[in-house]
């Protein structure tokens, strides 16, 4: 839908190419690494939350405990994330994000920021400093 104010549809239009090459890179990334987004999503959730429990995980990306039971699994496997036991319940495990999950997690992010690089990039200072004058 097209809005009135020539401005605002033209921020509309940048906002939606700099997203759909965003997910487009993310998309290309999980591809080559060989983690799903559902993967990728996951240990942002860890990044964000720092320890969390399976089930809010499942919550997080909308999958049944046992999918990402088995999803969690191959991460452990991958040495991305680590279980451990939840000191308050013996009988829950609460996952955290390993270095090495870390690392592979900042890859897709870089990858995901790749555009908005590219597109810096192509503006000389000037035009940087209006466009953050701009949106301050």
């Amino acid at each position: 839908m097209k809005h009135s104010d020539p401005f605002v549809q033209q921020l509309q239009e940048v906002a939606n190419a700099v997203m759909t090459q965003s997910m487009q890179e993310v998309i290309k990334y999980s591809r080559e690494s060989g983690y799903s987004m559902s993967h990728l999503g996951a240990l942002m959730h860890l990044h964000n939350k720092g320890v969390s429990a399976v089930s809010k995980i499942g919550d997080h990306l909308g999958i049944t405990y046992p999918a990402v039971s088995q999803m969690l699994d191959r991460l452990v496997d991958e040495g991305l994330i680590q279980r451990t036991e939840d000191p308050s319940d013996r009988r829950s495990k609460q996952i955290v994000l390993t270095e090495k999950g870390m690392e592979t997690l900042h890859e897709g992010i870089k990858a995901r920021q790749a555009p908005l690089l590219e597109l810096a990039e192509r503006l000389t200072e000037g035009e940087k400093e209006q466009i953050n004058a701009a949106f301050e």
